[in-house]
């Protein structure tokens, strides 16, 4: 007889197998139906070879860029941002595999408005179609479909929190038994989840229940002798171990498991600017798109702020300011000077109808033109294109000591422009709560950096200086 173990397997290549395939009907589908607009509308594309070859290099195309790791729908615990992330990447990864092997095929030239529309109309489809499996999928594991059952070890604050991650969701497809400990805890939810005896009769309740699938254990490293016997029994009749630290009597926020060669370690936040390909990513992105900037647009904006400066008031066109960087470490920003020169340019923000301020500098403020020779920041290394602003040091040594983990913004290099400043924390900071938005911005930005969320935020910022921003002085 097929395990249950096997079985969830199985279901869960089958869900992916139908999804992929979902998508590569769409995509074909989405093709044709380009093609056939736009020769319905007297706008024929040219193409150098066949439709259905076309159509056969993308859809192998697709394919490579979504067997590994391309689903996530079909897991347990995984959020709707979370699918919509995944066709961006899957997508993203599309347009630069196809684009390439359609133009050395010389199949049609793929830099036309054509292929920009039909990949802007395959990600929104493609995500509304994996978005509607998903609720399918959940109604599916509503109605008890597809359930993995559970059994807890140990009923610390740890596991009785698990407990509730686990089955506060129907969807999620999880089911739990019940729990053993050496005596029932009235902190558990007893009337669900049920005291099923002490650690050591675990072996002969999981003999006599082959359903189970999952085991969390969180007993004490101390009780070793009882530990390893579960762990042999799980590892020889296919049951999945866990092993649950116990970390809620100091620890109350979210951890992340890593190891360092043979040893694991548990991390309080994901950093994935830690990793080399992404450090070397985000500095090549940066190099790249400074260098592009100051060798073209930056020596025309020089010159014009250079003359409308000199006219207007007398001083230097820059203006320099010693700010907290990487790991804390103090460099010059650059500016282009927005204020008369004045006393207080070191300690005191910029307020809205600051008198400091000139006519030209608050027309730079607005339209972020002071802050475009950061770009020689950049270029230099003390800065990145996207990152948390870098504050004064008068303000890092006061915030330090009044926000809890204002200090983890320096774990990364500070940004021209950051998520916070794009979500409604640019400018002036009146009240405490405003910097510890800002921080919070800043803090999510470190946990979830990505290439697309850089160039999201990007975007965002250009939006908003061709918009106009209310913060912006």
């Amino acid at each position: 007889m097929e395990s249950n173990s096997n079985r969830i397997l199985r279901y869960n290549s089958i869900i992916q197998a139908f999804v992929i395939m979902g998508d590569l009907c769409l995509c074909n589908g989405l093709f044709y139906a380009f093609y056939y607009w736009a020769n319905m509308m007297d706008k024929p594309v040219s193409f150098n070879s066949s439709l259905p070859q076309i159509l056969i290099v993308m859809s192998l195309c697709y394919l490579l860029c979504t067997m590994r790791g391309g689903v996530i729908l079909h897991r347990q615990k995984v959020h709707s941002y979370q699918i919509v992330a995944r066709v961006f990447r899957n997508v993203f990864y599309f347009t630069i595999v196809s684009g390439f092997l359609l133009t050395v095929g010389m199949h049609f030239n793929v830099i036309s408005l054509f292929y920009a529309a039909y990949l802007s109309a395959l990600f929104l489809i493609i995500s509304i179609y994996r978005l509607m499996f998903r609720t399918c999928l959940k109604i599916y594991r509503n109605n008890k479909k597809n359930i993995h059952y559970v059994v807890l070890v140990g009923s610390t604050p740890n596991n009785i929190e698990l407990y509730h991650e686990l089955t506060d969701d129907p969807a999620s497809g999880y089911g739990v038994v019940g729990y053993f400990d050496d005596e029932p805890n009235p902190n558990m939810d007893n009337e669900h989840c049920t005291y099923l005896g002490k650690p050591e009769e675990v072996e002969h309740y999981l003999s006599a229940h082959p359903y189970i699938h999952y085991l969390f254990c969180c007993l004490p490293s101390r009780k070793a002798d009882v530990i390893l016997p579960i762990i042999n029994y799980c590892e020889n009749n296919v049951v999945h171990f866990y092993s649950v630290p116990n970390l809620r009597n100091y620890l109350h926020n979210r951890v992340y498991f890593n190891m360092m060669g043979n040893v694991p370690y548990l991390s309080l936040r994901p950093d994935p600017l830690s990793r080399p390909e992404n450090k070397f990513l985000k500095r090549a992105f940066d190099i790249a798109f400074s260098l592009l900037f100051l060798c073209t647009f930056f020596p025309i904006i020089f010159i014009i702020v250079a003359i409308v400066t000199k006219l207007t008031m007398p001083g230097p066109i820059f203006f320099r300011q010693k700010r907290n960087g990487l790991n804390d470490k103090e460099f010059y920003c650059i500016k282009f000077r927005s204020m008369k020169v004045n006393k207080d340019a070191d300690t005191v923000q910029a307020t809205k109808n600051d008198p400091r301020k000139t006519r030209w500098g608050d027309i730079m403020r607005k339209t972020n033109i002071d802050e475009l020779p950061q770009f020689i920041n950049v270029l230099l290394g003390d800065m990145s294109i996207v990152g948390p602003r870098p504050h004064m040091l008068k303000h890092t040594q006061e915030y330090s000591k009044l926000i809890n983990k204002y200090m983890v913004r320096h774990f990364v290099k500070p940004g021209i422009t950051g998520w916070s400043q794009v979500t409604g924390y640019r400018g002036e900071t009146k009240e405490l709560k405003d910097m510890e938005g800002r921080i919070l911005g800043d803090i999510w930005y470190i946990e979830h950096w990505s290439f697309g969320l850089d160039l999201y935020i990007i975007y965002r910022t250009v939006r908003n200086a061709i918009h106009g921003e209310k913060n912006a002085y």
